[in-house]
């Protein structure tokens, strides 16, 4: 049998092996997916195959690491990793917590020494730790912008409770309605007294609207408020707003002068340019223009009116040039 499938893969070669340099060349074209595709899809015919892709991921600790967010203020490492050792050895796990007054940030990781461990623990990723319900993700993808957009829609804000109101009433009361991937009442850091709301993430967005369309908002004695929370990131910011200049139509945006519609009118005007770089206003030209000389017809009196000692008509005294003697 081993011979049959060997003479048939030689066949498909021609009696030639492909070369690891043939191999990358055909397989550095194809997309993630593909390439995840065929190896899954080898993996399963092959143990060896698939023990080698074990290998190759479990020696990068980023693949055997997880994020876990939605931690108690009162949340330890000790406490959290109890919470995950169910699942298999850690090799590494801490809540992170502020360096100036040591108090826990709400989030920590753990990283396990067996990828198998990993897994298991991603089947489950909604685990109640302390009262409340934090959620784990493999560290190095992250939150991805399609499951951030999802999670306002499945996201609900729960005011109006009690201060008797415990993050485990608050996720019995509302588990009726479906899966609850994290959800918590908020507590004060300083005091670790309820402030009266609390957050609920269902994994579904039906869930969601049964939560909000249920007419029985009734939890520790008091009528709650449940309404979509809102979404830091999906709020839009305004930027703000500088000076535009303002272009008027028809116009340059220079300062050289443009010629007068009417060709008859011989003076020109400044070009349109913004108001606060318009130097101070000048005297405006006039709209005619002044020839160097004006020129005039000879006047003669007739001698038989006026006698040969008559003096100019009264106005042309002072032009005695244009006078015959």
């Amino acid at each position: 049998m081993e011979d049959l499938k060997k003479r048939k893969l030689e066949e498909s070669n021609n009696g030639e092996n492909i070369s690891e340099e043939q191999l990358r060349s055909l397989l550095d074209p194809l997309a993630k997916t593909q390439l995840v595709d065929l190896l899954s899809k080898f993996g399963c015919q092959y143990p060896s195959i698939a023990e080698e892709i074990k290998s190759v991921a479990s020696a990068d600790p980023a693949n055997r690491k997880l994020f876990v967010r939605g931690l108690a203020w009162n949340t330890t490492t000790e406490t959290l990793c109890a919470a995950f050792v169910e699942h298999g050895e850690i090799e590494e796990g801490a809540v992170i917590t502020d360096k100036t007054s040591g108090k826990s940030r709400g989030y920590g990781f753990i990283t396990y020494k067996d990828i198998d461990s990993t897994r298991k623990a991603l089947e489950a990723p909604s685990k109640l730790i302390d009262g409340r319900m934090a959620v784990c993700t493999l560290a190095c993808e992250g939150v991805s912008t399609t499951s951030s957009s999802d999670q306002a829609q499945r996201k609900l804000y729960i005011g109006g409770l009690s201060p008797e109101t415990t993050s485990e009433m608050l996720l019995l009361f509302f588990k009726k309605h479906g899966d609850i991937e994290e959800g918590s009442v908020a507590y004060d850091k300083d005091t670790n007294k309820s402030r009266g709301f609390g957050f609920i993430t269902y994994k579904t967005v039906e869930s969601t609207k049964k939560a909000i369309d249920d007419p029985q908002k009734m939890l520790g004695g008091r009528s709650i408020t449940v309404k979509l929370a809102d979404n830091p990131k999906n709020k839009v910011v305004q930027a703000q707003v500088g000076i535009v200049p303002v272009h008027m139509a028809g116009y340059a945006e220079s300062a050289k002068p443009h010629p007068h519609p009417n060709p008859n009118v011989g003076y020109t005007y400044p070009g349109v340019i913004p108001y606060h770089h318009q130097p101070p206003p000048a005297a405006p030209p006039l709209p005619y223009s002044i020839p160097p000389q004006m020129s005039y017809t000879q006047y003669t009196p007739r001698k038989e009116s006026l006698g040969p000692s008559a003096a100019p008509p009264m106005g042309l005294a002072n032009y005695p040039y244009y006078f015959n003697k």
